[in-house]
């Protein structure tokens, strides 16, 4: 398990630098290049999760009798506490993108509702604590 890391983290690294690099050298196809990047890195992460996951042959030979490990229900927790902090996070930055954006235009005409519109972008903040603790429950079950 170890081993996919160590050879997969560099694969997938070295190639998405190189095209950023490539990206700032070229402005004009820069963000075509950075969704290309991007997807590659998604494609290289996917993969390094699904080796890691299954753990292949080598990982199964090597078990010994006394060494448990990581079963079916317990990968699904695993998935779900990653699901709940990864979207409640995603759902966190989409909400504060928004509300702290209205909130500086507020504070731009009048500033004394400072006070209001902090209380509304901390609000906002609050969804990815929820999907932390959610998913701190989670591991808690494995």
């Amino acid at each position: 398990m170890i081993a996919a890391w160590l050879l997969g983290l560099p694969v997938i690294i070295v190639p998405t630098a190189v095209l950023a690099r490539l990206a700032a050298r070229r402005p004009q196809r820069g963000a075509a290049i950075l969704a290309v990047a991007g997807g590659l890195l998604m494609v290289g992460a996917t993969v390094l999760i699904v080796l890691t996951l299954t753990g292949g042959a080598a990982n199964a030979a090597s078990l010994s009798a006394g060494t448990a490990s990581v079963s079916g229900s317990n990968t699904g927790a695993l998935i779900g506490a990653a699901v709940a902090v990864a979207g409640s996070t995603i759902g966190a930055g989409i909400a504060v993108a928004y509300t702290g954006a209205a909130a500086l235009a507020a504070m731009s005409e009048r500033p004394e509702v400072f006070g209001r519109a902090m209380v509304v972008v901390g609000l906002a903040e609050g969804i990815a604590i929820y999907g932390l603790i959610i998913g701190i429950i989670l591991v808690g079950k494995v």
